[in-house]
């Protein structure tokens, strides 16, 4: 049984969690239309994520929200995940440009609600496996539904599934570290 103590520090690590969460969606649509190696006239601008893959430099923040959201379920709960979802789909959908509005609203959706069902069943057994397949199966939801959508092509799949990727890979060791700290703390998840 958590005392008060610990039961406050999962609720600021959480709230925390949620407000970066949050900061992800306008920090990709910036990204997207200011920061890259190459910006596209009237398109996206560009980095390198693997040699000769290119992608939109929004998907790091897309990557980084997914392992975000699991944060958030970890410290707050699933109902404060589920509300951060329904959030940040309209947060999506109001900065989306308006051509990519439905494509970009229905992708979080869909990637955020993958990653939750496969992430809520892992994480009370191993939370850094969670984090991956979790991640893993938002990163590819999301990409196939943005690219098939907006574009009504997968072209550039690889480049969205590396570019997110990168940032769930970085993200491990913190989820590692988080599992340890919470064991030697006494902090269960919510």
């Amino acid at each position: 049984m958590e005392n008060s103590q610990m039961t406050d520090t999962r609720r600021i690590e959480g709230f925390a969690a949620l407000i970066a969460f949050g900061l992800t969606i306008p920090a990709a649509n910036w990204l997207i239309g200011h920061a890259g190696t190459v910006c596209v006239p009237q398109g996206p601008c560009l980095i390198p994520v693997a040699p000769g893959v290119m992608a939109p430099s929004g998907v790091l923040m897309i990557g980084l929200a997914l392992v975000l959201r699991d944060l958030v379920q970890r410290r707050l709960g699933l109902t404060p995940a589920w509300l951060a979802i329904a959030a940040g789909t309209a947060i999506s959908a109001l900065l989306a440009p308006p051509a990519l509005v439905l494509a970009s609203a229905a992708a979080f959706l869909l990637s955020e609600t993958a990653d939750l069902l496969v992430y809520t069943p892992l994480q009370r057994r191993n939370l850094v496996l969670a984090v991956l397949a979790s991640s893993l199966v938002g990163l590819v939801v999301d990409s196939v539904f943005f690219l098939g959508i907006a574009f009504g092509d997968l072209g550039y799949l690889p480049g969205q599934v590396l570019g997110k990727l990168w940032m769930v890979l970085l993200a491990l060791p913190f989820a590692a570290w988080l599992r340890r700290a919470d064991a030697r703390r006494g902090i269960q998840p919510a």
